[in-house]
């Protein structure tokens, strides 16, 4: 069954750290590209991060140099180092591959607070 479950999200304050995980069903892990997206209240899903499985990373410019992104390739699980929070960051955030191309799992809410 084709599936994505994130986890790790939480409440934390500004300039804290949190480290978000993705499941994902082999069917899924098997596609080149993994990647991390987040949507805020009232705002558009947006690509957060991506990795290929040669560990080829991109990220959005608004994360860049605070946030890493992560895989294990033999567990099938994706990962999201995400430092220096902000309010900004506040949003459920949500692995797929990249370009997304499978249902979204539940997501995990970030809240950063000031």
């Amino acid at each position: 069954q084709v599936q994505l479950v994130e986890s790790g999200g939480g409440l934390v304050q500004a300039g804290g750290s949190l480290t978000l995980s993705c499941a994902a069903s082999e069917s899924i892990f098997r596609r080149n590209r993994m990647a991390w997206y987040r949507q805020a209240p009232g705002k558009q899903r947006e690509l957060v991060a991506s990795i290929t499985s040669a560990h080829i990373r991109n990220y959005a410019d608004s994360v860049k140099g605070r946030f890493t992104i992560s895989r294990d390739n033999a567990k099938n699980m994706v990962y999201l180092q995400a430092n220096r929070l902000n309010s900004e960051d506040t949003a459920v955030y949500y692995c797929n591959t990249g370009p997304a191309l499978f249902s979204w799992g539940q997501g995990t809410q970030v809240t950063v607070s000031s």
